[in-house]
């Protein structure tokens, strides 16, 4: 039996920050994970993704644009499990990272699966069936979410795979279909065809990034189709069956409904909540129906000393969103000066080619909410940077409160937008207007000059277009 002022359940990027922080804070604190430290971000998400996504730019470079750049090859041989090999590597790193942060704060970490018994007792069971029981005055929930499969689709991990199989298959197939046009699908078809597996992208809804500005939406079609990646939008998946030779998936939209083969299927229409299944409700902490906890701007559920943060909460699936609200739940719980988080105008970031970065309102949003707008739009097509690049599809665009000139929600795609978007999102965090930066100065030539023209063409004063 262990005595701590916090344990935290999840050791994701929720919920090693929130144990961190409170660390910092003066706080005995103990984190509990079934699986591995970093969650399934540093593990099997966001982190080898991206590990994977570099060596597919290399490949697609060297694949389809080698003429251009002046390289030739007789023979080119690309290596898939090479790259998998070498994001494992990175994950691995940064794994053991979080180990020594854990040790460095003098965190105590138990493995195994945790239930909450009572509003001071989580019992943690590990993989031998024994049992360790830990006190504490305050519980963090910071267990994540889960794919979601709909109701008959049966994942075999083989030809009908979800997000985690995906990352670590070493074989590619010949052919895919992804079932989801948000960031994991798109990503994971960025990879793949960069590796020549002919894709075909199912969406639902009527546009792909359904939640990105409509701008967005158009531009990335166009991309897609110049990279002859496939795409049905508009189109439900009716049933989705492994055969003997791959996939059949059966969708239906406007004109009819087709059936699709492919060698594989991946599953990426979104998440749930993990809220189910850890004591929480026995307690008498609201949870949605979708299994999300419920919680107040303190991170505070309705349950005195219980508190959740990241994925479970389902607010904004994002790591750095969880990591966020982990340092405010920690602040709560220690009683030390905080912030409130303004999930509108968190950064959303996807690291598909071209990338898409935003936050905060459309266009559309903010004439719906009644704003008088101003739009202030800079292409690529005119950064010298971008042109030496190669890579000058795309655009920033910036939406402005016309009377006040408050920044209201940016809009980018383009290359390694999403490393630019911060100077936008801080510019909102503290107020200031398109016109402090243009007169920002920024070096020359940098991509990040397509945020100082954006700006001047907000305020009306475009130097560059």
């Amino acid at each position: 039996m262990g005595d701590y002022d916090v344990v935290v359940i999840g050791a994701g990027p929720a919920g090693y920050v929130c144990a961190i922080r409170a660390a910092q804070l003066g706080q005995k604190v103990a984190i509990v994970d079934k699986q591995w430290l970093g969650g399934v971000c540093l593990n099997v998400g966001c982190i080898p993704s991206k590990s994977l996504l570099k060596n597919a730019e290399v490949a697609h470079t060297l694949r389809e644009r080698g003429k251009e750049f002046g390289f030739s090859f007789e023979n080119l041989t690309l290596d898939f499990s090479a790259a998998v090999k070498r994001s494992r590597q990175v994950s691995e790193r940064l794994t053991k990272g979080v180990g020594f942060l854990m040790k460095k704060n003098n965190i105590d970490v138990h493995m195994g699966a945790a239930r909450v018994t009572a509003q001071d007792t989580v019992v943690v069971t590990d993989s031998s069936g024994s049992q360790t029981t830990l006190k504490a005055k305050h519980i963090v929930v910071a267990t994540g979410a889960s794919v979601a499969v709909p109701p008959g689709w049966e994942i075999d991990g083989d030809k009908i795979v979800t997000y985690l199989e995906a990352i670590l298959q070493e074989k590619l197939p010949k052919s895919a279909i992804i079932i989801g046009a948000g960031a994991i699908g798109l990503e994971f078809a960025t990879v793949w065809h960069s590796y020549g597996v002919q894709v075909t992208i199912v969406e639902m809804l009527p546009r792909l990034l359904p939640l990105e500005d409509e701008e967005i939406s158009a531009e990335l079609a166009k991309a897609l189709t110049r990279r002859k990646i496939s795409y049905l939008t508009g189109h439900r998946v009716q049933s989705i069956q492994a055969t003997e030779g791959g996939v059949q998936v059966a969708v239906s939209g406007e004109k009819g409904d087709k059936i699709l083969e492919a060698e594989q299927a991946l599953v990426a229409i979104g998440f749930r909540p993990n809220g189910r299944g850890l004591g929480l409700e026995e307690l008498g902490v609201k949870l949605t129906e979708r299994g999300a906890v419920e919680i107040d701007e303190r991170m505070a559920t309705n349950v005195p000393g219980i508190w959740a943060i990241g994925d479970v909460t389902a607010k904004l699936m994002l790591a750095h969103v969880g990591s966020a609200q982990g340092i405010v739940c920690a602040e709560n719980i220690a009683g030390v000066e905080t912030v409130t988080l303004n999930y509108e105008m968190m950064p959303r970031a996807t690291y598909c080619q071209p990338q898409v970065a935003s936050f905060g309102l459309t266009e559309a949003q903010a004439k719906e909410r009644g704003h008088e707008i101003k739009v202030g739009r800079f292409p690529y097509q005119a950064n010298g940077k971008a042109l030496g690049l190669g890579e000058s599809t795309g655009w920033v665009k910036i939406i402005t409160d016309a009377q006040y000139g408050e920044i209201l929600g940016a809009h980018l795609i383009g290359p390694e937008v999403t490393e630019l978007l911060p100077e936008l999102t801080l510019a909102q965090m503290m107020e200031l207007t398109p016109h402090e930066i243009a007169r920002n100065i920024h070096a020359h030539p940098t991509l990040s000059e397509t945020l100082m023209e954006a700006a001047h063409a907000a305020s009306g004063q475009a130097i560059h277009i």
